[in-house]
């Protein structure tokens, strides 16, 4: 396994908000977290790269408990794409990527051909290359996306964890963010709301409620009439897509 998670616990202003989470992800898979607003998906993913401190059970990546690691090491290893950030400095996409090889350089290394190497990597992974010297400010929503991945993707790690990436994104750039992280050679837990592009995109899903897994497994597994009443409080009906035969799920009204 990539990523274990076993009995986790973390709480906050004394709300348990995870709460006793168990997920094993396979190395190279991607998993999906679903779940309501305030059900634990963002605070599971900073308590994974260690922005937040377990308050009981543990993380760890491969055989190793991530409360034994040095943050840097951490950094070095897991990379975490937050829900969309932005800036008003003059910047390039260039020099955001650039800043995705800090957890690998000292405050006075000089930057390496190992650097160029993982950041033009990481610019051709994100489809960027043509875009390395255009200014953040000019692209849209869904190419800001693509440089935040491409950032992480410099930092050369071997999990990527991403809070809603496509969150405010039209669905062209839904599809295309979610494709890139599919295919990428990492392990991959991806926070989403959108329960058909998890069951396109994603090898697993897990599904948390008040801090709690309630369905792991397959999206046919986790993706049921009657869990998505129970916990997404809407009636629903569950197809096969003749397209990528994956689930599909249509909402009724009635």
């Amino acid at each position: 396994m990539s990523i274990v998670i076993h009995d986790v616990r973390w709480s906050a202003g004394g709300l348990m908000i995870v709460d006793g989470i168990s997920i094993d992800v396979p190395a190279g898979k991607t998993l999906g977290l679903l779940g309501p607003n305030g059900s634990g998906k963002s605070s599971l993913l900073k308590l994974i790269c260690r922005l937040r401190n377990v308050k009981s059970g543990v993380i760890s990546l491969g055989s190793t408990d991530i409360a034994g690691m040095a943050r840097l090491d951490i950094a070095r290893r897991v990379a975490l794409v937050e829900q969309q950030a932005t800036t008003e400095a003059q910047v390039t996409v260039l020099d955001v990527v650039r800043l995705g090889r800090t957890p690998h350089r000292g405050p006075l290394t000089p930057w390496s051909a190992a650097d160029d190497k993982a950041v033009t990597a990481a610019l051709h992974h994100a489809g960027l290359q043509e875009r390395a010297g255009q200014l953040w400010h000019t692209l849209s929503g869904g190419e800001r996306q693509r440089v935040h991945i491409a950032r992480a993707l410099a930092q050369t790690p071997s999990e990527l964890l991403l809070d809603e990436p496509t969150n405010h994104l039209d669905i062209q750039h839904q599809l295309e963010i979610l494709s890139l992280v599919a295919k990428l050679p990492v392990t991959s837990i991806i926070a989403l709301h959108d329960l058909n592009l998890a069951a396109m995109f994603c090898d697993r899903l897990a599904i948390l409620h008040h801090g709690k897994v309630v369905a792991a497994g397959t999206p046919e597994e986790v993706l049921t009439e009657d869990m998505i009443a129970k916990v997404f409080g809407v009636r629903a009906y569950i197809e096969r897509s003749a397209h990528h035969g994956r689930q599909h799920v249509q909402y009724r009204l009635d």
